[in-house]
């Protein structure tokens, strides 16, 4: 995962194959999350799944705690990547390694506030039993960690970035206008966006997904460049 693209809330087929013309490597599917805010059916994603084959890499997103029921939810949809937005211990996690050891988990860390110890403390507690990290918004509000539209603050999760032993992506009301700033300043391996590449009725706005892929783009590219 190096200077990627994840663009998350696919509704149908029509969606996925818009995103997937973007340019875009991962898609996510938020599914079991608890609230009810799901975009799809878990039938009508993994038709989607199916559809997409090798073209993109699926993600399923979900608030799911337990290893087995990750496992089934991940084996009914056919992805080989699941993003984990609850709480979840160790063990659990050693269990789905064990279970399906070549699933790629991706661990969400909530930025809460301007503090990145305890997060740099989950990191280190988990790292070894996941492929990845993701920072992103907590909303006091609803108790959501993903998906909140909020932009948290990036010299948090560039922190996290030079402390992780993993690729971390970083997410949180990101759109076309700002996903260049985030990149500058956290250096991530990757980024991702929901609500900010949609328009007002929740549906992906090919004109805000084509801006925001190709700010990215430039983005990545000037800091590789930067760093030689």
């Amino acid at each position: 995962m190096r200077d990627a693209i994840q663009i998350c809330g696919i509704c149908d087929r029509e969606e996925a194959e818009l995103v997937i013309a973007s340019g875009a490597e991962f898609i996510g599917f938020p599914l079991r999350l608890g609230d009810g805010r799901e975009d799809l059916s878990e039938a009508a994603a993994r038709d989607i799944v199916n559809a997409i084959g090798h073209r993109a890499q699926c993600v399923v997103i979900t608030y799911l705690s337990i290893a087995q029921m990750i496992v089934e939810l991940t084996d009914f949809l056919g992805v080989g990547w699941v993003q984990l937005h609850g709480p979840i211990t160790a063990r659990e996690l050693e269990r789905l390694r064990s279970a399906r050891p070549a699933l790629q988990v991706i661990k969400s860390l909530a930025v809460r506030g301007n503090d990145p110890q305890p997060l740099i403390d989950e990191m280190n507690r988990l790292a070894s039993h996941v492929e990845a990290f993701i920072t992103d918004t907590f909303d006091a509000a609803t108790g959501r960690t993903g998906a909140t539209g909020k932009v948290h603050d990036w010299n948090v999760s560039a922190q996290l970035v030079r402390s992780s032993p993993r690729p971390v992506i970083v997410a949180g009301g990101l759109g076309p206008e700002n996903v260049a700033e985030a990149i500058r300043v956290v250096r991530p391996a990757a980024v991702d966006a929901h609500t900010g590449v949609e328009d007002s009725v929740g549906r992906k706005d090919p004109v805000r997904l084509q801006s925001f892929v190709e700010a990215a783009r430039s983005a990545f590219q000037e800091v590789s460049e930067t760093q030689g």
